[in-house]
Order: structure tokens, then sequence, then C-alpha cells
């Protein structure tokens, strides 16, 4: 997990693994375990890690794209419903790592109601694939090919396995 101590600078908290791999070959999404070590629940399953990842995204969030989603989901009853099955799906995904009484029901990123961190829902995107949270493929959608300009920190890519597998 050299990579990802590098992207954060700082270790990882009870990373379970690598969820998805960015093109350059360094994780950019780990999944961490409900319960962390010291016993504080973490609800964040799908933790964003590249840093030029995360600042694209951020740049989103500065441009009221978690406003504007927010508000199409209260306008579009078929949005809403992918996006509570989006929820469910990222808690299904959660409990396979333990079960933590303290968070259940409780996802991630604004799920199901609204939209509160846009980081999250990209990483669950990228870790599950496309199809699955229809808001983290729509903000996935408008970023802009972060690892075209290189990796994001010098250290070897292939450090560890995938935790899922995608559907299709």
């Amino acid at each position: 997990m050299r990579a990802v101590r590098a992207q954060l600078g700082r270790p990882p908290r009870d990373t379970v693994g690598v969820a998805h791999r960015c093109p350059c070959g360094h994780p950019d999404v780990v999944a961490t375990a409900p319960r962390l070590a010291d016993g504080t629940p973490f609800p964040t399953l799908y933790y964003l890690t590249c840093p030029l990842a995360a600042s694209a995204v951020g740049t989103l969030e500065a441009g009221g794209l978690m406003r504007r989603l927010t508000e199409r989901l209260g306008a579009d009853e078929d949005l809403a419903a992918r996006y509570r099955a989006a929820h469910e799906a990222y808690l299904a995904a959660r409990r396979r790592y333990g079960e933590v009484p303290e968070i259940e029901g409780v996802s991630a990123g604004g799920m199901p109601d609204r939209v509160k961190c846009l980081h999250v829902l990209v990483a669950h995107s990228l870790a599950v694939g496309e199809g699955v949270n229809p808001l983290g493929d729509e903000a996935l959608a408008q970023l802009p090919d972060w690892w075209t300009d290189g990796p994001c920190v010098e250290a070897p890519p292939a450090e560890a396995a995938l935790v899922e597998e995608r559907d299709g």
C-alpha cells in the first residue's frame, strides 16, 4: 500500500483492499473496513485515494454539481429510485466486511436522499462499475482524464488485488 500511503500523505486506515485502479496502474479507490481498529464505525466503504482524481471531483463540487444533483433527485422519481438502489448496493457490499450496528442503514455520500460528497459517489462508481450508482456515474463522466499527465505519486503500482469483481 505504498502508493496509497503516498497519495494520502499518511498510512491508510484499515484498508481491506484495492477496489479500483487508475489507468496508470496505481490504486485510486480502496475499500475500508466498516469498523476501524480503534473501534470507530466508518461508513465509507469506498475511499477515493488519488489526489488528482480527488482534486477534479472537488472542482465539480465547487461548481455546484452536488446541489444540482440533489435538486434532480427531488424532481425525478426514476433517478431517486435508482439512487436508493445504489444506497442498498453500497450497504450490502459493506456488510461483506462486517456488521456494525451503529451505522446500519447509513451508507455514504448523502445516499439515499441527497448528494453530500461526490468523492464517495465517484469512488462507488469506480469500484463497482457503471450502472450501479447513477449520480456517481454522472459525476465520473464529467471528470477530465486525471491520469493523462502521469501517475499522481511515484510508487510501484501493482501491490494488491481487487476486492470485488465487477458485474458485466
